[in-house]
């Protein structure tokens, strides 16, 4: 069993039960972990706070991750907190809803800024805020999505964001190591959480995406969150730079 006790875990991205960052932060609670779990704005602070009110010992904080301000703020705070932190994942993306529709062809110059400020920079931006509390070591991990390796329409400038994400992990990674500082991706299949609400077709993905993948299925929050734990602990200690994929098999398939 992995015990992640004494360590503290920052989480970016708890908006309702149906995120990721929900399934992955209960998985670092049971496993002991600190937890620190951001939301973004006052208007998900309410739900953000009942969730957090379930995992004993968890305290919230509200960060936009798009304001580097809140995010100074915030780590400033963790300091004074903590001291030190272990873990951070960071669950968040977003584009606007109308770049989810349609032809990507279409895709506003705008709206290519904001997925890529939101779902990508945002890596960087809290990576670099974490490092130096990463006193001794450090586990960073981020959401990805296959849609950043092979089309999947109605995705569009998201899955040209996720691909920049992919590289971004690398980057870092091979930046952090010196730091014994790993950064990884996890590849989730679809989940029906408040941000894939917005893609088009949500539904059509998630039966397609079950009829395919080797297990038949589609994933949960809590297997994500596994995952998570996984590459949060110790067994994952020469794994860096890496996307972890967790879709049932479904990346494997050609048709």
């Amino acid at each position: 069993m992995i015990n992640l006790a004494g360590k503290t875990a920052v989480v970016f991205g708890l908006a309702n039960k149906r995120s990721i960052a929900w399934g992955i932060a209960q998985k670092l609670h049971a496993a002991g972990a600190t937890l620190a779990i951001c939301y973004q704005n006052e208007r998900m602070k309410p739900d953000a706070e009942q969730l957090i009110a379930e995992l004993p010992g968890a305290s919230g904080f509200q960060c936009d991750v798009s304001n580097d301000h809140e995010i100074e703020t915030l780590f400033a705070a963790f300091k004074q907190k903590y001291g030190k932190i272990e873990i951070l994942v960071h669950a968040v993306a977003y584009a606007p809803v109308e770049e989810l529709r349609g032809e990507f062809l279409s895709t506003t110059r705008e709206g290519f800024r904001i997925a890529h400020d939101v779902s990508v920079y945002s890596l960087i931006a809290v990576s670099r805020a974490a490092a130096p509390l990463m006193t001794e070591s450090g586990s960073i991990i981020t959401l990805t999505y296959f849609g950043a390796e092979k089309v999947v329409p109605n995705y569009n400038v998201m899955g040209v964001a996720k691909a920049s994400l992919e590289a971004t992990v690398r980057y870092l990674a091979w930046n952090l190591g010196p730091r014994n500082i790993r950064v990884n991706a996890i590849s989730a299949g679809p989940i029906k959480t408040l941000a894939a609400r917005g893609v088009g077709a949500l539904g059509d993905m998630l039966k397609s995406h079950a009829d395919r993948a080797p297990l038949h299925r589609n994933v949960d929050q809590l297997e994500v969150g596994g995952a998570a734990l996984f590459l949060a602990s110790d067994l994952a200690s020469a794994v860096t730079g890496e996307t972890l994929y967790v879709d049932c098999g479904y990346n494997i398939m050609g048709f």
